[in-house]
């Protein structure tokens, strides 16, 4: 006979299960070591019994022998468990056929909601993370970021790019926590509108909403010729984004001026550049030294290059180097 396993994903609402599991639970005899698995009201309520058990390995292998056994695995999966049932089945003269049916999948982007909760608890039960702050994050937004881009310049794409995005996903999930704080009734604005909270459901369907709306060439109907249109069309449906907002319609609109000065520079250039702008605009600034940088950023990006990327390919170098004449200095 047969020993079926039935697995759950936590990540999928209960209830909801593959037909391959709804066949396999009215196969046999259905139990479970877990008391408070969430399926079971579920299951209770279609009809199929599920009795809890005391997890005894050698019991349920040998059980197996005669007659088809359901086991309903805890949503960790029963592995240890699972284990010790698998080297109890093999000692016997005739084990039984165990075959895994995996009730419920993961949906990409499934461990987002393992995030959530972590977050959650670490806000409730930790006292450095509860204490922690929108302002007081902000060093480690900034870090984060730099992390992930120097990760990149080195060229490590595999497991160092994924630990830092990882970091830099903690601070997104972290802010959102935050806000998530700030809603409820005692958060309310003006005449009982809703305050200014929101969660990560909310980012995450802003952001949806941002590109579907600024890619119609992918989402509706619009045809583009390539690239240079895609970026066209994305600059104009801004442009009508920021008026429906309000805000002037400045072509240097929305560009963050808390970034790094050659990033700052370059970006007004390549804004102003693109609006036609008359390059006499960028001479005699002030001050000097700055208008000196500014001629430079401009002249760089006229070469077709990124400011950015070649002063930080010279600092690297020059970093190299620094350290080529210390461990120069070192040797006897």
């Amino acid at each position: 006979m047969a020993l079926i396993v039935v697995t759950t994903s936590p990540r999928v609402a209960p209830g909801l299960l593959a037909p391959a599991a709804w066949q396999a639970l009215t196969r046999g005899r259905v139990l479970t070591g877990t008391p408070d698995h969430p399926y079971l009201p579920y299951l209770d309520e279609a009809g199929v019994r599920v009795e809890v058990v005391t997890p005894d390995p050698g019991a349920l292998a040998r059980e197996s022998r005669t007659g088809t056994v359901v086991w309903l695995a805890a949503q960790d999966g029963d592995e240890d468990f699972m284990r010790a049932v698998g080297h109890a089945a093999i000692s016997l003269d005739e084990p039984p056929e165990i075959e895994v049916v995996p009730g419920s999948y993961d949906l990409p982007g499934a461990r987002l909601l393992d995030l959530v909760q972590v977050m959650d608890r670490l806000r409730r039960e930790c006292p450095w993370d509860r204490k922690q702050t929108h302002e007081s994050l902000v060093p480690y937004l900034v870090e984060e970021a730099y992390e992930v881009l120097e990760t990149i310049h080195e060229g490590a794409y595999g497991p160092p790019l994924r630990e830092e995005l990882g970091d830099l996903l903690l601070q997104v999930m972290f802010h959102a926590r935050l806000a998530q704080e700030r809603t409820g009734p005692e958060r309310t604005g003006p005449e009982g509108t809703a305050g200014d909270g929101f969660d990560i459901d909310d980012v995450a369907a802003g952001i949806v909403e941002k590109l579907v709306r600024r890619h119609p060439h992918v989402f509706a109907e619009v045809e583009v010729s390539g690239a240079d249109e895609v970026g066209d069309n994305w600059e104009t449906i801004k442009a009508a984004e920021r008026a429906a907002k309000g805000e002037t319609a400045s072509v240097l609109g929305g560009v963050p001026m808390g970034q790094p000065a050659i990033s700052l520079a370059a970006q007004l250039l390549r804004r102003a550049g693109r609006a036609g702008a008359p390059a006499a605009l960028a001479g005699d600034l002030a001050p000097p030294a700055g208008a000196r940088l500014f001629v430079l950023v401009r002249e760089t990006q006229d070469a077709g290059l990124d400011p950015e990327a070649e002063l930080r390919a010279a600092a690297r170098e020059y970093r190299r180097r620094v350290q080529q004449w210390e461990d120069a200095a070192d040797t006897p």
